[in-house]
C-alpha cells in the first residue's frame, strides 16, 4: 500500500501494453442511459465519470480519458479515468496549452497523431510524451454555441485514433455538454430562488419593524424607515438585522411601543 502522507508521485509512463484493444461498451445504450438520469449534483458527477469510462472503453487503444470544465473556479478536471489522464490534464492547465484547451477555445475537435512529431504545442507534447502519451483526441463540450469544456482520450500508441473514434467522441461530448449545461442552469435557478427568498423575507421583516415603529409614534412609513436606516448606519449593521433585533425584543416583551426615534429598539 502506498503511503498517503508521502510526496505525490507522477504515474509511471504508459506503454502500449497498458491499453485496451477492443471497445467494451454499447455507445448508443450508454448515451441513452445518461439521458435518462434524474439531474442532481450527484448524478451529474456520476454521469461525467460514466462519460469518461465510456470514452476510455469504447475507443480502441485508449489509455485514459477525462472531462475539463470551465466555471467560476476556472479550468479544472471534473472527471478523469486514471492518474495518467489527470497528469496529462494538469500539464495543460499549468502550461496553458494543449489539445484539450484548444478544442475548448476553438470549439473544434482536435487530434494529435503523435506527440513526438506534432509541433503545435511543443511544451505540452514533451510533457505528455514523458507520461507515455503518444496520441490524443479531444472534443469540445458545446451548449447553445458556447464552449463550456472539453473531453479527451489519450493513447500510448501513435496514430491510434481515426474517423470512428471522432464520431464516438462527438456523441459522448454532446451528452456530457447537456448534463453540464443542465446542472449549471439548475444551480443558477437554485441560487436565484434562495436570493428571492431572502429578499422576500427581508422585505417582510422590515415591513413588520416599520409597523412597530408606527405604533410607537413614527409619523409615517418613510419616517419609520428613516429610523431603521439611521440605526443601521450608526451600528454598522444591515437594515434587516436592525429590524430583526427590534422584532425579537418586541416578541420578548421587553419594551412597550413608544414614540422614540433615535433608536428603534427603545
Amino acid at each position: 500500500m502506498t503511503d498517503a502522507t508521502g510526496p505525490r508521485q507522477d504515474p509511471e509512463p504508459a506503454s502500449p501494453a497498458d491499453v485496451r484493444t477492443e471497445p467494451q461498451v454499447d455507445v448508443a445504450a450508454a448515451v441513452s442511459q445518461m439521458a435518462g438520469l434524474v439531474l442532481s449534483r450527484e448524478t451529474v458527477d456520476t454521469a461525467l465519470n460514466l462519460v469518461t469510462t465510456l470514452a476510455a472503453t469504447t475507443t480502441s487503444g485508449t489509455l485514459g480519458a477525462g472531462v475539463t470544465v470551465v466555471d467560476e473556479h476556472g479550468k479544472r478536471s471534473r472527471a478523469a479515468s486514471n492518474r495518467i489522464a489527470e497528469q496529462a490534464d494538469a500539464r495543460q492547465y499549468e502550461l496553458d496549452e494543449g489539445p484539450c484547451l484548444t478544442a475548448l477555445r476553438t470549439q473544434e475537435l482536435v487530434r494529435i497523431d503523435d506527440t513526438t512529431t506534432d509541433r503545435r504545442w511543443p511544451r505540452w507534447n514533451e510533457a505528455a510524451g514523458g507520461l507515455g502519451v503518444r496520441s490524443v483526441l479531444s472534443a469540445p463540450l458545446l451548449a447553445a454555441d458556447e464552449s463550456i469544456g472539453a473531453m479527451k482520450i489519450y493513447s500510448a500508441r501513435p496514430g491510434n485514433y481515426g474517423p470512428r473514434d471522432e464520431h464516438v467522441m462527438r456523441l459522448l461530448a454532446a451528452q456530457a455538454a447537456i448534463l453540464l449545461a443542465n446542472s449549471q442552469s439548475l444551480r443558477e435557478a437554485r441560487l436565484l430562488s434562495r436570493q428571492l427568498t431572502r429578499a422576500l423575507t427581508s422585505r417582510d421583516v422590515v415591513a413588520q419593524a416599520i409597523g412597530v415603529l408606527l405604533a410607537r409614534g413614527a409619523a409615517d412609513q418613510q419616517d419609520a424607515f428613516s429610523v431603521l436606516t439611521t440605526a443601521a448606519r450608526q451600528s454598522h449593521r444591515p437594515v434587516e438585522e436592525v429590524a430583526h433585533t427590534l422584532l425579537a425584543e418586541v416578541r420578548a416583551g421587553g419594551n412597550p411601543p413608544d414614540s422614540g426615534r433615535s433608536d428603534p429598539r427603545r
